[in-house]
C-alpha cells in the first residue's frame, strides 16, 4: 500500500515507493561517499541520505524510476529527512503513476472549455482565428492539458500550464478594464499563447524536465516560431497586428537578463510581463506556505524569492466595544463632533455671526472650508 509523503512524520520508519528526482554521491565529512537522493510523490518530496551500503545497489535505478525504499524519517531545520535503509527498482506491475505526479486541483476539461469561451468573445476575427486554429489541433490540445507551467518555479503540476494561462486571462480582463486605450482581445491573446511553447520545451510523461529542443531553443522562441507560421496561414492578417503579437511573446519576461529578447514597448506588452510575474509568484508563494511538514513562522529559502517567507496567520479583529460604552459616547457626543466644532462651548477668537455657521458640520472638512470662506 502506498504511504504517501504527505502522511510521513518524524521518528516513524517507512516503507513505499518514490519516484527519483535525482541521485547523486557526496562526501561525508568523516571520509567515504553517501548517496543523496531526492524522492517525491503527487503529495511532495523529500531527501533521501544512503550512508551505508548502497554501491551495490545505486547503479541499478536511475532517475525518473520509480522505487521501493525503506528507511527512517527524521527531522532536519523543520524539515523531514529520509535516513534509507535499502532501495530497489519497482517493476511495471507495481507502478501507478498516478501516485506519483502532482497534477491541478481543478478540473481539466472545465479549465479549458472556459478558456475556450473567452477566445469565442474575440471581436477582433484575425486573433479569434488564429487561435481557433492553434486549439483545433487534437494533439497539441492534449499536451496543452497535460503540461506544467514550469519544472519547479510555479504551478509545477499537470495541468499547471493550462491553469496558469487561464488564472492570467481572468487577470487581465480585470486590469484591462481600468485603464483606457487598451485593446483586450490583443492581451488576452498574448496571455493565451505567453507560454504555449512549454509543451514541447518540458518533458512530462515521467519526472519533469527539457526536452532537446527545449535546452536549446527554450518555450519563448518556439512559441513565436509557432505562432508566426500559424499567422501566414490566415489570409489578410493584418501586418501591424501581426508584430504586435510577436511583440508580446518576446517580451513577456519583462526584462533582458530573465530571457526576454525585447522589454516591453507597448501598454499591452507591459501589462502582460507584470500580471505573468504576479500571478506565477503569488501561486509559488502560496504553495511554499502549504508546504507539508513544515513548521515553524518562516518557510525554506527557494530561488524564486532569494528569503524566507513569514506564513501566513489569521489576524483577530479588534472586539466591539460593549454596548453602554457606545451609548455613554453618544449621549457626551462623538469624536467627531468634537472635531467638526473644535472649541465648543468657549468663545471663538473672532467675533461671527449668530446665523454665520449651522449648528454642527458632518465633517471637520466642512468646518474647515467654513472657517476658510470668512
Amino acid at each position: 500500500m502506498k504511504i504517501f509523503i504527505s502522511d510521513f512524520a518524524p521518528n516513524q520508519t517507512v516503507s513505499t515507493t518514490f519516484l527519483v528526482k535525482s541521485k547523486e554521491l557526496r562526501s561525508k565529512k568523516t571520509g567515504g561517499q553517501f548517496a543523496l537522493l531526492t524522492l517525491s510523490d503527487r503529495t511532495g518530496e523529500i531527501v533521501g541520505q544512503w550512508w551505508d551500503n548502497f554501491e551495490e545497489t545505486l547503479d541499478t535505478f536511475d532517475r525518473d524510476d520509480i522505487v521501493f525504499a525503506r528507511g527512517f524519517v527524521n527531522s532536519y531545520r523543520n524539515h523531514l529527512q529520509l535516513a534509507i535503509h535499502r532501495v530497489r527498482r519497482c517493476e511495471e506491475h507495481e507502478i501507478d503513476l498516478a501516485h506519483y505526479f502532482p497534477t491541478t486541483k481543478h478540473c481539466v476539461e472545465a479549465m479549458f472549455a472556459e478558456l475556450m469561451g473567452v477566445v469565442q468573445e474575440f471581436g477582433n476575427p484575425h486573433l479569434k482565428q488564429l487561435l481557433e486554429n492553434i486549439f483545433a489541433d487534437e494533439a497539441t490540445v492534449k499536451k496543452f492539458k497535460r503540461c506544467p507551467a514550469a519544472k519547479s518555479m510555479h504551478h509545477p503540476y499537470l495541468g499547471g500550464l493550462l491553469e496558469h494561462t487561464l488564472s492570467l486571462t481572468k487577470l487581465c480582463r480585470k486590469v484591462a478594464g481600468h485603464y483606457e486605450g487598451i485593446d483586450l482581445d490583443l492581451l488576452l491573446t498574448g496571455a493565451v499563447l505567453h507560454d504555449f511553447g512549454k509543451i514541447d520545451e518540458l518533458s512530462y510523461e515521467r519526472g519533469f524536465g527539457y526536452t532537446n529542443e527545449g535546452q536549446m531553443i527554450g518555450h519563448l522562441s518556439m512559441e513565436v516560431i509557432m505562432v508566426a507560421d500559424q499567422i501566414k496561414q490566415i489570409p489578410g492578417f493584418p501586418e501591424e497586428l501581426r508584430r504586435h503579437v510577436l511583440h508580446l511573446l518576446l517580451a513577456h519576461h519583462g526584462k533582458l537578463e530573465y530571457g526576454s529578447p525585447k522589454l516591453p514597448l507597448t501598454p499591452e506588452a507591459l501589462m502582460l510581463s507584470y500580471l505573468d510575474d504576479l500571478d506565477s509568484k503569488v501561486e509559488a508563494m502560496q504553495r511554499l506556505i502549504a508546504e507539508p511538514h513544515a513548521a515553524g513562522d518562516w518557510t525554506r529559502i527557494t530561488p524564486m524569492f532569494e528569503r524566507p517567507i513569514y506564513r501566513r496567520r489569521t489576524i483577530e479583529a479588534a472586539p466591539a466595544p460593549p454596548a453602554k460604552e457606545i451609548t455613554a459616547a453618544a449621549s457626551s457626543g462623538s469624536a467627531a463632533s468634537a472635531l467638526a466644532e473644535p472649541g465648543a462651548g468657549k468663545e471663538h477668537k473672532r467675533n461671527r455671526k449668530p446665523d454665520s455657521r449651522p449648528d454642527s458640520f458632518n465633517t471637520p472638512f466642512e468646518h474647515l472650508t467654513e472657517l476658510i470662506k470668512e
